[in-house]
C-alpha cells in the first residue's frame, strides 16, 4: 500500500512540475527586467514572450522578446526561432555599450 501512495505522489509531482512549468512560473517579467534592469545585470533569467525581429549579421544573431503588454527585451543567441513563436528562454542579463540590455542565451 505505501509504495502504490508514494507512486502517486511522485506521478502528481511531476504533472505539478509540467504543468506549472509551461505556466511561466518561475520566469521574470519582461516589465520588471526594463523597470530595474541593473538588479539583474550579470543574473540568470527566465523570460516568456513572442519572437520579433529574428536578425543574423556574420556572427551575431538574435532576436527581440515581447510580452503581452508589449514589453521587450532583446535576446543574443545562435539558435533563431521562428518569429511569432511564443517561448521560454533562459541566459544571463547582460548590459553592453553598444547594444544596451540584453540576454545572452547558452546555446
Amino acid at each position: 500500500m505505501q509504495v502504490f501512495g508514494l507512486k502517486k505522489i511522485l506521478a502528481l509531482s511531476f504533472v505539478s512540475l509540467i504543468l506549472f512549468g509551461c505556466m511561466g512560473i518561475g520566469t521574470t517579467p519582461i516589465e520588471e527586467l526594463s523597470d530595474n534592469p541593473s538588479t539583474y545585470v550579470g543574473k540568470e533569467v527566465h523570460v516568456t514572450g513572442t519572437v520579433e525581429n529574428t536578425m543574423k549579421i556574420g556572427t551575431l544573431s538574435g532576436y527581440t522578446l515581447t510580452d503581452d503588454d508589449g514589453n521587450s527585451v532583446r535576446v543574443s543567441s545562435k539558435a533563431l526561432p521562428a518569429e511569432g513563436s511564443k517561448l521560454t528562454v533562459s541566459g544571463v542579463f547582460l548590459k553592453d555599450s553598444l547594444f544596451g540590455y540584453y540576454i545572452q542565451v547558452a546555446d
